[in-house]
């Protein structure tokens, strides 16, 4: 059985602690959680939460089957990535003199990111994407001096009518 990445979706009740007792569930069984984004819903009383983790088939069953044993998780999906849209967000600050200030536009254009701050000294960007543009953007970057790098993790929705629902209460 070899390590794979796994995403899971869950919808889980809007409440405080959730999270932590999620979270503490992956730190007491030693399962690392590689990235995490949470948001509310269309419903406030519910939010979404997108994990990534890598674990082989046995890894993924026990997180599925603990993470329905909690009270307050409404559903628990491993997502089909093949079926599923990712993405992540990423905002970079870099030195944006005017001796490189062209390179960095240009990596801008080429890269379909937006400049959402600038300063005489600095421009701070903001692109969406697939972990791999987003790494391939900091690569080239790094020589041109960044500053700052700030990332969401990967989120993740499903394609077409693949749709994540409440389960039913039984």
């Amino acid at each position: 059985m070899e390590n794979a990445r796994l995403i899971l979706s869950l919808l889980v009740a809007n409440e405080s602690g959730v999270l932590t007792r999620i979270s503490g569930l992956f730190a007491r069984r030693g399962f690392n959680i590689d990235s995490l984004s949470v948001g509310e819903t269309q419903d406030s009383h519910i939010s979404r939460i997108t994990i990534q983790a890598m674990g082989d088939e046995y890894v993924r069953e026990q997180i599925v089957h603990q993470l329905e044993k909690l009270h307050d998780v409404k559903t628990v999906e491993l997502m089909d990535t093949a079926q599923t849209v990712l993405r992540e967000l990423l905002l970079v600050k870099v030195k944006a003199d005017p001796q490189n200030r062209g390179q960095v536009l240009d990596a801008v254009t080429v890269f379909r990111a937006k400049v959402i701050d600038l300063t005489p000294a600095t421009m701070t960007m903001e692109l969406t994407g697939e972990k791999s543009k987003l790494d391939a953007f900091i690569t080239y970057m790094e020589p041109l001096g960044i500053i700052e790098v700030c990332r969401t993790g990967v989120t993740a929705i499903g394609r077409g009518g693949y749709v994540l629902t409440m389960k039913e209460e039984e």
